[in-house]
C-alpha cells in the first residue's frame, strides 16, 4: 500500500478584502510554505460571500502538523486586519486520489 500524504483544509469567513488576501498569499506565503519540507501541494480558494479556504498537503503527519502551526502564526501577523481566525481546520490522511 502507498505510503498516505496529509491533506490541512482550513476556512476563512469574515474576509473583508479577498483581492488583497489572495494577493499577499500568492506573493508571500506560497513560497514560504512551498520551501517547508515534505510540501507537496497548496491551494487558495476565494469561496465568495467573504469566506475563504486553504488546502495544503504534505507528505507525512508531522510535516503538516508543523506546516499548520506556521501558516497560523503567518495569518495572524499578515492578514490579521482582513481575515479572521480560521474557523474550521480539518485535517487526515489522503486515502484515495486522481490526477491528470
Amino acid at each position: 500500500m502507498k505510503k498516505n500524504m496529509f491533506v490541512s483544509a482550513r476556512r476563512y469567513e469574515g474576509v473583508t478584502d479577498p483581492d488583497e488576501a489572495a494577493r499577499k498569499v500568492d506573493e508571500l506565503f506560497v513560497p514560504l510554505i512551498s520551501s517547508l519540507p515534505g510540501f507537496v501541494e497548496y491551494y487558495w480558494i476565494d469561496l465568495g460571500g467573504g469566506a475563504m479556504m486553504s488546502i495544503t498537503v504534505f507528505k507525512t503527519l508531522s510535516e503538516a502538523i508543523a506546516a499548520n502551526e506556521k501558516s497560523r502564526i503567518w495569518v495572524k501577523q499578515h492578514l490579521g486586519a482582513i481575515l479572521s481566525a480560521s474557523v474550521r481546520t480539518e485535517a487526515g490522511p489522503i486515502v484515495a486520489y486522481s490526477r491528470k
